[in-house]
């Protein structure tokens, strides 16, 4: 029987949503792992947007979460208020800003961030029902406000990024752009991508082998 794989997005674009080929990235290696996969995002305004070609912000410029991850999922995207972990057997959160600015406030309070509530909610019945979770780039800095003190997560090599995963009670893990780390007693799995990675190819090298590690834990 195919697994069911919930994919959470954020946006549509590295600066202020999902980093787009994190999340294709993981939706082909989903889909060629046999998995049933449905997209899902949060019915909320972004943050703020990004002009991807300048890294200026477009004063005045509004969009909806929902509506930009539409975008990435080919238009096969639910609100995020109508998932359930019951109907799953994985979870998996791929990176860019928009998990920093739209899924969390961690962009603009570090350490004392909030998560989205419909998310952490999720997040945390998928760790009770002892499902995997898959968080990577800067996605596991979500992982302390999920699973609590000592969860293991990687971001990469990051000093500043990590030590503020340490401040919210993570156990950093250094790793490089192709590996994963998991930490069996919570099911959790995470790898670098773009924090790390210089092109598309060294992002799939740990991605891959995330989403592999996922669907086999599921």
């Amino acid at each position: 029987m195919s697994k069911k794989v919930a994919v959470i997005l954020a946006g549509s674009g590295v600066f202020d949503g999902s980093e787009i080929h994190e999340a294709v990235i993981t939706l082909l290696a989903l889909e060629r792992a046999g998995a049933d996969v449905q997209c899902f995002a949060p019915d909320v305004p972004q943050l703020h947007v990004i002009n991807h070609l300048t890294g200026e912000v477009m004063e005045g410029e509004q969009r909806n979460v929902l509506t930009e991850s539409a975008r990435i999922a080919r238009g096969a995207v639910r609100d995020l208020k109508e998932a359930s972990a019951a109907d799953f057997d994985a979870v998996v959160i791929p990176g860019g800003f928009g998990v920093a600015k739209n899924l969390s406030d961690f962009a603009l309070k570090g350490p004392e961030m909030s998560v989205n509530a419909d998310l952490l909610a999720l997040a945390k019945a998928f760790h009770a029902a002892g499902k995997p979770v898959g968080l990577m780039c800067i996605a596991p800095a979500l992982a302390a406000a999920i699973f609590g003190e000592g969860v293991q997560c990687t971001i990469g090599t990051d000093a500043g990024t990590a030590a503020a995963l340490t401040t919210m009670g993570a156990s950093h893990q250094e790793a490089d752009v192709s590996s994963i780390v998991v930490d069996s007693g919570n099911k959790l799995v995470t790898t670098p991508a773009y924090m790390l990675a210089g092109n598309i190819a060294e992002a799939a090298s740990g991605i891959e082998k995330l989403v592999a590690e996922i669907v086999a834990m599921a």
